[in-house]
């Protein structure tokens, strides 16, 4: 049955190497049937939480002029979504821990989700993305009933654009087809 899978990459790069697998995970999952949108947060107005708690009281978020909102609908309509980071200093860019921040408006209608995750690092140990792993799980502990589809390391990737072409990439690839 075709998904609706959006894909939020947080790479300030355009084409650099998360941006790229988020390329390639489009591909599989378009190979297979379904509908796919990449979003890249770098070319979005997100300013930043200002911690006011107006949502948890019902009223509105004073930060509405931008383009969180958008994304927001389009994430609840979507029945997969992929979360990308270049990983800096061991957690998530400042692009994917903004926009998440800014989550308090929709986080409780957001149920029944499937997530997956790539995320690339310049180290060549695996283990260096745990921590950024883990901050993105930390979000899904806030919703109801996540699902994990996959994750990616792509570890080891030191100049912009080595990921094309890469086992990364296959390895991209099959996961958008096994969504």
């Amino acid at each position: 049955m075709p998904k609706n899978v959006l894909i939020l990459s947080a790479s300030p790069r355009r084409g650099g190497n998360s941006d790229l697998l988020c390329d390639a995970v489009a591909e599989g999952a378009r190979s297979v049937g379904h509908a796919v949108r990449k979003i890249r947060l770098a070319d979005l107005r997100v300013r930043p939480c200002t911690g006011c708690l107006n949502t948890l009281h019902g009223r509105p978020c004073p930060l509405a002029a931008d383009d969180v909102r958008d994304v927001a609908r389009q994430m609840l309509a979507a029945d997969v979504i992929v979360l990308a980071t270049p990983v800096y200093f061991y957690s998530m860019c400042g692009q994917l821990k903004t926009f998440l921040d800014r989550q308090c408006p929709y986080y409780r209608e957001t149920r029944g989700k499937t997530f997956g995750f790539v995320m690339t690092a310049a180290d060549d140990d695996p283990a260096c993305v745990d921590s950024t792993l883990e901050a993105m799980r930390g979000y899904l502990r806030c919703l109801d009933a996540p699902r994990e589809t996959f994750v990616l390391r792509a570890v080891g990737l030191t100049e912009t654009g080595e990921a094309r072409g890469s086992a990364f990439w296959d390895e991209a690839v099959a996961a958008g087809k096994a969504l």
